[in-house]
C-alpha cells in the first residue's frame, strides 16, 4: 500500500527482546504499517530477524537504516543508555519516532529529545504502553463515574520481577544505577504513569530507597557482581483531591503479593492485582465492590473496552497495548493530532522520577511539575 508508514527498528534481536516479542507482531496486526528494515550491532542477526519475519532491508549500522527512504518511522528498542544516541540520530534525520521508556538516561537526556523533536516537528511517541491497557482504562473511567465515590487512599505493593538474587548476564546492566534502567525507572516508571493517567497526577513526594541485596548471580556464569540499583522502593504522594498514596516495590518475586493496587473510596473500593508491577504487559484482574458487598471481579463489557481497542486484531499478550499505541500513532501522523503519549509525557515522568530521588537522597519532600 503506498500510504503505509514504513517503520525501521533498531534493535530488532531474532532471539530476544522485546522489538521481537511486542514491536514486530504488533506492527503486523497493522495495515497502515510496513516494516521495512531492522538493525542489530551485528550483520548476522539484523539477516537472521530480516529472514523469520520477511523484512526487506537489514544493517548493521543504525545510521544506515534512520537514513534510508524507505523509514518513515524509527523504532529504538535497545539497552535504556543507548536511547539518547540513537533517537538523535532518528530525529535529525527527520524521522518520527517509537522509543521504549524511559526515554533517557533521567531527565536531563529526556529533556534534550524532547526539544529536539519539537524543532524538528516530527511525530514522537515514548512506550508508556500502559495507558493502552484496558483494565487500565476500566480503572480510569470507573474513578471517573463515581464508581467508588470520592477517593479515601491508594495503596500499592509490587515485585518488579528482575532486581532479584539471580540474572541473565544481557540483563545485568539494570543492577548498576548509573545505566538508568532500574526498579524505579522501568516499573516504577511505567506504574506511576498508568496510577496519574487513571487517578491524577501527585503533589509532594516523599520517598526512601533500600539495596538489600548486594550482589547478583549470574545464572549464565555462577559469576557474581555488585549491585548499585536499590532493590527496595518506597513512594508517599498525595492526589489532587487531598488523598494519599502509598507504593512500595521490591526486587524480584515474592511468594505472595505481586501486585496489590487498592483504591479506597466513600462507596466503594476498586482492586488491581496481576503477577507483577510491570503493569505495562501483565495480565492484569480488576476486581470491585460498593457498599458492604464483597469484591468480586469487574469484566469489561463490550462498550467499556470499544472506546480503547484502538487496534482491534491485535495479538493478545505483549503485543496488544504496543499495538494500540500504534495506532494512535498512525492516527497522530496522518493528522497532526497527539494521541499516542508522546515526549512531553516522558518529561513530565522523568521529572517525576527526578523528584522521587531528590526525596529518597534528602529526606525532604519534593514536587515535579508536568512538561513543558
Amino acid at each position: 500500500m503506498a500510504d503505509q508508514i514504513g517503520v525501521g527498528i533498531i534493535g530488532a534481536n531474532p532471539d530476544r527482546g522485546w522489538a521481537v516479542s511486542a514491536h514486530i507482531p504488533a506492527l503486523k496486526s497493522l495495515p497502515r504499517y510496513a516494516l521495512r528494515a531492522v538493525s542489530t550491532t551485528r550483520k548476522e542477526t539484523a539477516d537472521a530477524t530480516a529472514q523469520r519475519f520477511g523484512v526487506p532491508l537489514a544493517f548493521d549500522d543504525h545510521h544506515a537504516l534512520v537514513t534510508h527512504p524507505a523509514v518513515d518511522l524509527v523504532v529504538v528498542s535497545v539497552k535504556v543508555p543507548l536511547h539518547h544516541a540513537l533517537v538523535t540520530s532518528a530525529l535529525r534525520a527527520g524521522k518520527h519516532v517509537f522509543c521504549e521508556w524511559p526515554l533517557g538516561n533521567g531527565l536531563d537526556e529526556a529533556l534534550s529529545l524532547r526539544d529536539l523533536a519539537v524543532e524538528k516537528g516530527v511525530q514522537h511517541v515514548v512506550g508508556l504502553q500502559a495507558r493502552a491497557s484496558l483494565v487500565i482504562n476500566q480503572v480510569r473511567d470507573l474513578v471517573a463515574q463515581g464508581y467508588v465515590g470520592e477517593v479515601l487512599s491508594v495503596s500499592v505493593l509490587g515485585s518488579g520481577s528482575a532486581w532479584g538474587p539471580i540474572v541473565d548476564t544481557a540483563n545485568a546492566y539494570l543492577y548498576d544505577r548509573a545505566n538508568g534502567a532500574t526498579l524505579l525507572s522501568i516499573p516504577g516508571g511505567h506504574f506511576m504513569d498508568a496510577l496519574c493517567y487513571a487517578l491524577g497526577e501527585l503533589g509532594e513526594i516523599g520517598a526512601s530507597f533500600a539495596t538489600r541485596r548486594t550482589r547478583v548471580t549470574l545464572a549464565d556464569t555462577g559469576e557474581t557482581r555488585p549491585v548499585t540499583s536499590p532493590d527496595q522502593v518506597l513512594v508517599s504522594g498525595t492526589l489532587p483531591n487531598g488523598a494519599p498514596v502509598s507504593l512500595h516495590l521490591r526486587g524480584g518475586q515474592t511468594n505472595g503479593t505481586n501486585l496489590h493496587w487498592e483504591i479506597n473510596g466513600t462507596e466503594g473500593t476498586l482492586l488491581v492485582t496481576g503477577p507483577s508491577a510491570h503493569v505495562q504487559l501483565a495480565d492484569l484482574k480488576l476486581l470491585g465492590a460498593r457498599g458492604d458487598a464483597p469484591l468480586a471481579e469487574l469484566p469489561a463489557s463490550n462498550a467499556d473496552t470499544h472506546a480503547h481497542r484502538h487496534a482491534p486484531a491485535a495479538p493478545p499478550g505483549p503485543a496488544f497495548n504496543v499495538a494500540q499505541l500504534y495506532a494512535l500513532l498512525a492516527d497522530d501522523i496522518a493528522h497532526g493530532t497527539r494521541k499516542a503519549p508522546s515526549f512531553d509525557t516522558a518529561v513530565t515522568r522523568h521529572r517525576m522520577l527526578a523528584a522521587i530521588e531528590r526525596a529518597a537522597a534528602t529526606g525532604n519532600r519534593e514536587r515535579y511539575a508536568p512538561a513543558p
